[in-house]
């Protein structure tokens, strides 16, 4: 059938208005689209500025934040709550908690963003961080009043902020106060939830009790509580600080029985639970566990092993002694590098080996070791590991009889890092570098007395108070300072001329103080007649620069005695 459809004659009237109407709503002009860009105000991206901000936060570039914030404010105006916490997060992150405070005080202030449960949870972290509780429990109670600005909710995510900062400190008895008077919070059916519990355990551990973890765990499986996972990898690392590898090897079984009969594959063992496991079976030294780990680790190939797990297994088979195994390991680390630049391995596995290296006396190994640590590394090399790596090169050489060479490297340590600590294994192995130089080639520059014999009195060596210059306590620093350009030490006397105490030019720190308000106590006193031995001893074990004479009070130069 033919459907005939008739239209009104006023519909078919063409109007040449009309049809440039038309194009004009169609394909709008480019001015008027500028116009109307111009005249709408520009909507701020803020999410983009958020992931800014979280970008920086894990490169810790506090003070890049904060100058990209001040520009942001200056474009947008007034920023949102979420880009503010994001500041505050990462203010807490670097621990810096009183620009956390001030950040929350300008977001707490009329006009700005305003708070959130959020911004309460992030605060409180960070003052539980830095171990200042008085404040934390403070804000907790404004905001349990219902005092506190923005009108948080008290709830379970801000108390576990505190607690989990607490345990990590191990302060344990605030943090059982903190569950005493908040726990009602972090309930589950009736009992503590198992993350309380897993926190719990973490403390214990943290404050050097890890029995009390063990009974935690007994007390949850009286409360029919299941612990998962974590709660696992808690107790495997308790049973490892207190030498019971048994009762971890226990907890392993339980777990993989539990994954496989109950077909619980969250709580089959993970990477965190085998490296614990390596850590305390290294310790140990039980190179047979160890290598039983590593190939069930290997053989799993459901486990992701990341850097982190590489590093403990090569540890653990340094430390058992099995130094073939471990090379194999790092070999193969370094060619899985070489696809993933997330496995590159850190400055402390380079190190590791060369500790081991350096004892067997290998120089060539711990050279190459040394150079490559620079090229292969992943991250910066902080200066303590830096100074660490000079010194067993040093000790390498010295292992390997080459003299010349560990004089060399010492002579470099001394001009980079401007000393050598003698407690450091560095510091023995240049003690031994010193007896085989001699006295006449020392590094050190050793005071000697020639000719002298330490049982004769300490008179007969003694230099006359006068030629030290003493100066009186009631001097201004500023009249003085030039003293101390070539003097590390000054004796100060009184107005009577009696030696009233000693000012080292490190304390030195007010120009328009007396110099009696710097100085130290005086140094001890000797009689005429105590033997010279005596009083070297005296300085080298309380590290006196000087000794008095009571009869005159008059000090003894430490001439020819090491100082410090």
């Amino acid at each position: 059938m033919l459907w005939i459809v008739s239209f009104s004659s006023r519909h078919l009237v063409w109007n040449p208005s009309d049809s440039m109407n038309v194009f004009s709503c169609s394909l709008p002009s480019r001015t008027a689209d500028a116009r109307r860009r111009i005249d709408s105000p520009r909507s701020p991206n803020l999410k983009r500025l958020t992931s800014r901000v979280v970008r920086l936060t894990r490169r810790k570039q506090l003070h890049q934040i904060f100058e990209e914030i001040e520009i942001a404010k200056r474009r947008y105006g007034k920023l949102n709550t979420i880009v503010m916490n994001a500041v505050l997060e990462a203010c807490v992150h670097c621990g810096d908690i009183d620009l956390a405070l001030s950040t929350f005080n300008e977001m707490s202030k009329p006009g700005n963003c305003g708070l959130d449960n959020v911004s309460y949870g992030t605060l409180l972290k960070g003052l539980g961080e830095a171990r200042k509780i008085d404040e934390a429990f403070l804000l907790l109670e404004s905001v349990e009043e219902g005092t506190a600005i923005g009108s948080p909710t008290l709830s379970a995510p801000l108390i576990y902020g505190v607690l989990n900062a607490l345990t990590e400190a191990g302060d344990m008895r605030r943090a059982n106060g903190l569950i005493a008077r908040y726990g009602f919070l972090l309930h589950e059916g009736g009992n503590l939830s198992i993350s309380v519990y897993n926190l719990l355990m973490k403390g214990y551990i943290s404050s050097g009790v890890p029995q009390a973890a063990l009974a935690l765990y007994n007390e949850m499986l009286n409360l029919e509580l299941k612990p998962d996972k974590l709660t696992y990898n808690t107790l495997i690392s308790a049973c490892g600080k207190i030498n019971k590898l048994d009762a971890a090897m226990y907890f392993f079984e339980e777990m993989k029985e539990r994954a496989g009969k109950y077909n619980q594959e969250d709580i089959f063992p993970d990477v965190v639970t085998y490296t614990t496991l390596l850590k305390g079976f290294g310790i140990l030294k039980d190179v047979r566990l160890v290598h039983k780990i590593v190939l069930e680790m290997k053989s799993c190939h459901d486990l992701l092993i990341d850097r982190t797990a590489y590093t403990a297994m090569i540890d653990a088979l340094v430390n058992c002694g099995s130094i073939n195994g471990a090379l194999s390991l790092f070999g193969e680390l370094l060619k899985l590098s070489g696809w993933n630049l997330d496995l590159r391995p850190k400055p402390h596995l380079y190190l590791t080996f060369m500790r081991f290296f350096s004892s067997r006396g290998d120089y060539r190994m711990v050279k190459c070791l040394h150079r490559r640590m620079w090229l292969d590394s992943s991250g910066s090399i902080s200066p303590g590991f830096q100074e660490e790596a000079d010194h067993l090169l040093m000790e390498a050489a010295l292992h390997d009889n080459q003299i010349d060479v560990a004089t060399e490297k010492l002579s470099t340590i001394i001009k980079r890092w401007k000393g050598i600590s003698w407690s450091s294994r560095g510091g023995s192995v240049a003690l031994r570098i010193e007896a085989l130089l001699g006295l006449t080639k020392s590094f050190f520059s050793p005071c000697i007395f020639p000719r002298v014999n330490p049982g004769a009195p300490i008179e007969s060596v003694m230099m006359p108070f006068k030629a030290v210059q003493p100066l009186n306590g009631s001097l201004q620093l500023k009249e003085v300072v030039m003293r101390f350009f070539d003097k590390s030490v000054v004796p100060i006397i009184d107005d009577w001329g009696r030696c009233i105490g000693l000012l080292h030019r490190e304390d030195c720190s007010e120009l328009e103080a007396p110099l009696w308000t710097m100085m130290r106590s005086p140094p001890p006193g000797v009689t005429t007649t105590t033997s010279i031995g005596h009083v070297v001893n005296l300085i080298l074990r309380k590290r006196f620069r000087s000794t008095c004479r009571p009869h005159y009070l008059q000090p003894i130069n430490n001439v020819g005695c090491p100082t410090n």
